[in-house]
């Protein structure tokens, strides 16, 4: 599946969030979770994790990555031993990710705000919505996965993570430009594959 940039932004407004469009580098930080699967855990890259801003010519720019916003099937079928799996809910947060270390290993976008979610502890292998927690110190990070990974296992507990280890390098070349310019702090926003029209 294939999105545009304008279809992005329009379903970001739509939902009365906020969408940058003024400077240079002013990124939009959107995930797409896909809405096909319905609650069934796949446990493959079938998300998508998307940058858009405006470049040094004033110019709209728009990538658009493989990716999960999803926990994997290991983390699932453990259940946080009863606490649940963390999920992200749909939502945009504010100023809710900083470059860090991500494990102490590498910079990746890590949380350092408020986030919504999702706890799953049956291990029936089905994603559950009915039990929603505030978020501020459990790492919802994102990053990547190996170099083309195929299923996302221990990858994420729920984080948001990339496919392949290439885009995520892309992603973060861009986010540290942006990051020189206006700060190191990044909204996150999650949409659905439903909300796009």
């Amino acid at each position: 599946m294939s999105f545009t940039r304008e279809q992005i932004e329009k379903a970001v407004k739509a939902k009365g969030y906020q969408y940058f469009e003024k400077g240079t580098y002013n990124v939009n930080v959107i995930g797409i979770r896909n809405n096909a699967p319905g609650k069934k855990v796949t446990n493959v890259f079938d998300d998508w994790l998307t940058i858009s801003f405006k470049g040094d010519d004033g110019t709209w720019q728009f990538f658009c990555w493989s990716a999960t916003t999803d926990p994997g099937k290991a983390p699932m079928l453990l259940g946080n031993n009863g606490t649940g799996t963390a999920r992200v809910v749909p939502g945009q947060y504010p100023g809710s990710h900083f470059i860090r270390k991500h494990q102490g290993k590498y910079d990746a976008l890590c949380q350092k705000g408020h986030i919504r979610l999702y706890r799953d502890a049956d291990k029936d292998m089905e994603y559950d919505e009915n039990k929603i927690t505030d978020s501020y110190l459990d790492g919802i990070n994102i990053h990547k996965a190996g170099q083309d990974s195929t299923w996302i296992d221990h990858w994420s507990h729920g984080c948001q993570v990339f496919k392949r280890v290439k885009d995520f390098d892309e992603f973060m070349k861009i986010c540290r430009k942006a990051a020189a310019l206006h700060g190191n702090s990044f909204t996150y926003t999650l949409i659905e594959t439903k909300d796009i029209i």
